[in-house]
């Protein structure tokens, strides 16, 4: 991966639990654009690597920002953002990536629960400058818990604040408005219910994105599998137990990698023949049925052979 040192310009707390950081180029240079929806990778100084939705000022050409929540059971991404990178230090990211694209609609829909509020941000702003029709649901344990509220407000009625403590949970929708896009973001539990409401909404209405690894359950194949690698002219086998990406990696074909849980996109690869085992978290239904590519970090086969475009 290709790594841009970026400088801790601010280090702000905007919610319980919840600190924003505003990162610029130490020569005060500009930065790679990004459109709505896209996230960074946080490569930590502690070996760590952490995906994070840009959710600052998209025309804004020298700063990017994101949101980090402090996660009492995760793996110290987020510890160290909150303990130890301090204003004025420096932190390489990864990216931009976008795998949340804002769709054109006349009509928008944001749901967000707690800090998946994140990549809604830029969407509603973009929405808001395209003069289209939108309303945001948001929900969070606590009032106090939400981040960036006050930046919310301003746009009045269009906003629904929904903390748990004081009016109980999310009240989806069963139905989309009409013609609308839904995106929505949060934590599995939400994101799993909205699923289940929208299961005989038309195809590309609900646009998701989640932060943990979905559950994908156990893979179709117990055995080894081959993978081709066309272009290399190579084929390497695969094991139960051992990721697709490691066995190309070890063959000597370099693949960018970062989160290795079918989350980030950077390891997309072609598929040419075989069927994949999709086991990620950003393919909608269509693409996954097209099987025509995969993230070879998470998903392997269904098929005993697979040719990849590498």
């Amino acid at each position: 991966m290709t790594a841009l040192d970026l400088r801790v310009r601010s280090k702000t707390r905007v919610a319980d639990g919840v600190v924003a950081l505003t990162l610029e180029h130490p020569s005060g240079g500009r930065l790679p654009d990004w459109t709505p929806g896209a996230h960074i990778d946080l490569i930590l100084p502690n070996g760590l690597t952490r995906q994070y939705s840009l959710c600052g000022d998209r025309w804004d050409p020298h700063a990017y920002r994101i949101g980090v929540l402090r996660e009492p059971d995760g793996r110290g991404g987020s510890a160290y953002v909150h303990d130890v990178l301090a204003e004025g230090g420096t932190v390489a990211i990864g990216g931009p990536r976008n795998n949340f694209p804002l769709a054109p609609s006349e009509r928008y829909l944001f749901i967000a629960g707690g800090i998946g509020i994140t990549p809604l941000l830029p969407m509603i702003h973009q929405a808001e400058l395209l003069g289209a029709d939108w309303r945001l649901l948001y929900g969070g344990r606590t009032r106090a818990s939400m981040a960036f509220t006050g930046e919310l407000a301003r746009y009045g009625e269009k906003v629904t604040f929904v903390p748990q403590d004081e009016v109980g949970l999310l009240d989806l929708p069963e139905q989309p408005p009409p013609d609308a896009k839904v995106y929505c973001c949060g934590p599995a539990g939400l994101l799993e219910a909205m699923e289940r409401r929208a299961a005989g909404w038309p195809a590309g209405t609900l646009r998701t994105e989640r932060f943990a690894a979905k559950d994908t359950g156990t893979p179709a194949r117990d055995e080894p599998f081959v993978v081709e690698l066309r272009r290399s002219g190579l084929s390497v086998t695969v094991a139960p137990g051992r990721s697709v990406l490691d066995a190309i990696n070890d063959a000597g074909i370099g693949v960018l990698s970062s989160c290795r849980q079918g989350l980030c996109g950077t390891c997309e690869t072609g598929v040419l023949e075989g069927e994949p085992d999709h086991r990620d978290a950003l393919l909608d239904d269509a693409e996954r049925a097209a099987g025509d590519c995969m993230f070879v970090c998470v998903s392997r086969s269904r098929s005993g052979r697979l040719v990849l475009d590498l």
